[in-house]
């Protein structure tokens, strides 16, 4: 067997690989050990949040699968932090675990040029550098021009639950335990971390009267641009919001030593966004409680996902604990939490493209990179698969800067920062994130990703029809004027101050009280706009000083970016560097001055080093092509 691309899991960042390649004409095969764990949510059954749904609305922009996906199985849909600003609004929706999994099967097994088989790979067949297939466990050979490794949590996967410690996958599936030990022969560094997840209960058995309800939006925003609310709109799940108790917390105080986390027999870092119940408890001694949250799991089934309570505890441990909950005091545990411990590379061993800086045509995607949860490992696969499809078809290679997407950020860390606990994307981690909003993403993003024949026709003329709704109605504000008479006055009173001078709508939109709503009710412009569109054309006018201050930044940041550092640079022999920085460069190899600027341990000083040093080479080179 041979085919141009191989992609060995199906998780995630598998998903979204294989499907990319496949779209650009790459002749592809996706294998997973269990075609029942394709697209699992085993650690939580949501998709998006903070940080993340910015995540799959650009994955969606450039042509992906996963908005897709969940706007046809999702469950609940709210909009988070709408009372902040609008760079900080993140989507997230609960997912139907169940049907997410199918129609992401269903993707799969009807995505022309791609083939799926139910098999594991144990080793990557390397030539002269270059990755040239796999061994599967048969011991059949399955040649390939390029290999994308998106294992997820499986390699040497290790599943804790107090003192009961066995060998597993996510979800009790198999773990992978011979393909990690073939990859350090191959010279791949690894190292161990963890992630863990909460029980999960029976619904029937929750006292919910005793808890708040959460209630889904009212408004639904689809994750992807190709969809309007009137095609996704349907009836909504209850989650519940509950809290912990002080009895609890000296419960599980008493209990520690039993904790798999705190009895020293876990290896790996966990992540540290997301920490367990003993972490809390013990992090936090002097808060009484803290915030759960009860999730449904599916519509076909009662299982309850308990948020915030994820464990290592004892199973006789966790039983009682958990009625110590308010509103489970009767619960019925239906799957025990549990932590999982794995083997991941260190992401700064890549380039900016996901490829090995030492293997050709050999990527890497996920969990694997050093990242947590489903969207930044999507994320990941979608450039890996691009990458991937690219290097086949002998084309450039595709990369998002941190200025053009959240995509760009999460790379960009993974491959510049070494990171001891799996990465975890928030709005923070941007520093530009007032222009890489969620509801700009496909302004941002579908070009690109129709460019290198990822995204349809159909999607860039969408985007381009909602970029022309938002610059006329931005000139429409700008043209509609505003003379400070008693007729004009009367009507802006009941919204903000009347005008003194002459003025346009646009002027009177960027008042930080004014809404665009309320704005065309009293001075009628385009109606026919939505919702998401209207606060697009709102935040675009509020923030236009502080986003054009933010193009200034990038302006000057891209004069770093465009410069290239090559590859053979011996750092030690530049006279200048710091001990640190010489380290570091010469560990990370960064591909230019910008990405070098990152890294930590390289100061202001080193770059600036640096600088030198790539103009006095240009000067020699210079002065050699004169002597020639």
């Amino acid at each position: 067997m041979e085919y141009d691309l191989i992609v060995v899991g199906a998780g995630h960042a598998g998903c979204e690989a294989a499907i990319a390649a496949a779209n650009m004409g790459i002749n592809t095969l996706i294998i997973t050990m269990n075609l029942d764990g394709i697209a699992a949510l085993s650690c939580n059954p949501n998709i998006g949040g903070t940080g993340k749904g910015h995540l799959v609305r650009e994955i969606d922009a450039l042509g992906g699968y996963m908005g897709l996906n969940i706007d046809k199985s999702f469950i609940q849909s709210r909009m988070l932090n709408t009372s902040k600003g609008p760079a900080v609004h993140s989507l997230r929706v609960q997912a139907d675990k169940i049907k997410y999994h199918e129609y992401m099967k269903q993707k799969l097994e009807n995505t022309k040029n791609l083939r799926l088989r139910q098999m594991e790979a144990i080793d990557i067949i390397i030539e002269n550098n270059c990755v040239k297939g796999i061994v599967v466990r048969d011991g059949r050979k399955i040649y390939s021009k390029a290999v994308i490794l998106a294992t997820g949590t499986y390699l040497k996967g290790k599943v804790y639950i107090g003192q009961n410690i066995f060998e597993s996958g996510p979800d009790g599936r198999f773990p992978s335990n011979i393909l990690s030990d073939n990859l350090k022969k191959h010279g791949i560094v690894l190292r161990r971390l963890k992630t863990g997840t909460p029980a999960r209960v029976d619904k029937k058995s929750l006292n919910i009267e005793l808890m708040e309800v959460q209630e889904g939006d009212k408004t639904i925003t689809p994750f992807s641009f190709l969809n309007d609310e009137e095609d996704i709109k349907r009836e909504q799940l209850n989650c519940y919001l509950t809290h912990t108790t002080k009895k609890m917390h000296d419960y599980i105080r008493a209990n520690m030593d039993k904790s798999a986390l705190y009895s020293g027999a876990i290896e790996g870092t966990g992540p540290r966004y997301c920490p367990s119940i003993e972490d809390k408890v013990k992090r936090f001694p002097d808060r009484d409680d803290h915030q759960v949250f009860l999730e449904p799991e599916s519509e076909s089934t009662d299982e309850f996902y308990v948020q915030g309570v994820s464990t290592s505890m004892p199973e006789e441990v966790q039983e009682e604990m958990y009625k110590m909950i308010t509103g489970l005091e009767d619960v019925k545990i239906m799957r025990p939490g549990y932590a999982i411990e794995y083997d991941a590379i260190f992401a700064t061993d890549l380039k900016s493209t996901l490829e090995s800086k030492t293997v050709k045509n050999l990527f890497f995607a996920g969990q694997i990179n050093g990242s947590s949860g489903y969207e930044e490992a999507a994320a990941q696969g979608i450039i890996a698969g691009i990458n991937a499809a690219n290097n086949i078809l002998g084309k450039d290679s595709f990369t998002i800067k941190r200025d053009e997407g959240y995509i760009g950020v999460l790379i960009d860390d993974l491959v510049t920062k070494i990171s001891y606990e799996p990465y975890r994307m928030m709005t923070a981690r941007a520093e530009y994130r007032l222009t890489l909003r969620q509801d700009n993403a496909d302004l941002r993003l579908t070009k690109k990703g129709y460019d290198i024949g990822l995204a349809t026709k159909d999607r860039l003329e969408r985007m381009t029809h909602r970029r022309e709704l938002l610059e006329e109605a931005i000139k429409e504000l700008e043209n509609y004027k505003l003379n400070p008479n008693e007729e004009t006055n009367a009507k802006i009173k009941s919204i903000s101050t009347p005008i003194k001078t002459g003025s346009n709508l646009k002027e009177l939109l960027k008042r930080p009280e004014v809404r665009l709503n309320e704005l065309i009710k009293i001075f009628p412009i385009n109606t026919k706009l939505n919702p998401e569109l209207m606060l697009l054309i709102e935040t675009e006018v509020k923030y236009e000083g502080y986003i054009a201050k933010n193009e200034s930044r990038i302006n000057k940041m891209h004069k770093l970016e465009d410069r290239p550092l090559p590859d053979d640079i011996d750092y030690s022999n530049i006279k200048g560097l710091k001990i640190e920085a010489i380290d570091k460069l010469n560990r990370i190899r960064p591909e230019t001055i910008s990405q070098a600027s990152r890294i930590s341990g390289v100061s202001p000083s080193d770059i600036n080093v640096l600088m030198i040093y790539l103009e006095l080479e240009r000067r020699k080179h210079e002065r050699g092509e004169d002597d020639k």
